[in-house]
């Protein structure tokens, strides 16, 4: 009895040692069934490093920034959306506190950033060509048909233009086309989701509403509207929307910029992705969805 409790210390701390042994052998085994995941795979998913994307609240700069976060954290990059102002946004890119900026308007809406900070931005390509915006009213308002129109109609009891985010391009020049035309209105600033559900509610109970509002945008698909004619051409003519990127940012990743050079789309395409938006409980559920039924456009983009 002696003997057995001198060597039971020695016996339990052998089968310690086993014990451990088994389950740092299982721990690695597991590691391998799993493609390598754990401690080296956080690392490969962080070796990208992190874009920081730009997103005015516009459905279309929601829709593609969306999407492109989640192509490009499919592809090992952490991405951050900041939802900024268009003036903050130009600040931001020529500051390289942002990387990406999705909605640049050309060569008219957005003149004014682009002779701000052209030497200090670096301007891309364009991924949408064909843009209209301008007022904007429902087209049941058969007597309201250019901006002209609108001065002296009693159809707008308020004499009221619901608009979007101050800093947005569209405000400014709604704003100059109240003084070229002379309109007895008020520009109300809101938001983009704001503007939509106050016009989809005048819709509903047929009452007179202009509203400030561009195409590509989900609303024409779903709602039966009408441009004003601008006959002044204070909204200028059809524009493209490009991409812009911080000073440098090719020189750091290159990928990224090249897969941003690649992208393009059109109408349809543009229109069901933010219709999927609209349709889905979260702009990462709708982008994703796009995602998954179009992936033969992201491998082209991304190739």
């Amino acid at each position: 009895m002696l003997h057995l409790r001198k060597w039971l210390p020695a016996l339990f701390l052998g089968m310690l040692l086993i014990l451990a042994a088994c389950g740092g052998s299982s721990d690695n085994e597991s590691d391998s069934a799993n493609g390598g995941e754990g401690e080296n795979n956080a690392e490969t998913s962080e070796d990208k490093g992190t874009i920081s994307i730009g997103m005015n609240n516009w459905a279309e700069n929601v829709a593609v920034s969306n999407m492109w976060k989640l192509v490009l954290e499919d592809k090992g990059y952490n991405v951050e959306l900041k939802q900024v102002e268009k003036g903050f946004l130009y600040e931001a890119l020529s500051s390289g506190d942002l990387d990406i900026g999705m909605e640049i308007w050309l060569p008219n809406t957005d003149k004014a950033f682009y002779d701000k900070y052209k030497d200090e931005i670096d301007w891309r390509k364009e991924w949408y060509k064909g843009t209209e915006l301008g007022l904007v009213v429902p087209s049941y308002m058969k007597d309201i048909n250019t901006i002209e129109d609108l001065k002296g109609s009693d159809a707008f009891p308020d004499k009221q233009i619901v608009g979007i985010d101050a800093g947005a391009s569209i405000m400014s020049l709604t704003e100059d086309a109240i003084s070229e035309y002379d309109l007895d209105y008020e520009l109300a600033a809101s938001s983009g989701p704001t503007m939509t559900t106050e016009l989809k509610n005048a819709i509903e109970s047929e009452e007179p509403i202009v509203v400030t509002l561009w195409k590509p945008h989900w609303v024409f698909a779903e709602m039966d509207l009408k441009f004003l004619e601008d006959t002044k051409k204070v909204y200028g003519e059809s524009e493209n929307i490009s991409y812009a990127a911080r000073k440098g940012l090719e020189e750091d990743n290159p990928e990224v910029v090249k897969w941003f050079d690649n992208f393009e789309m059109n109408d349809d395409q543009l229109g069901s992705l933010m219709a999927s938006l609209n349709e889905a409980d979260s702009p990462e559920e709708g982008a994703q969805k796009w995602i998954d039924e179009h992936q033969d456009v992201i491998d082209e983009w991304t190739k």
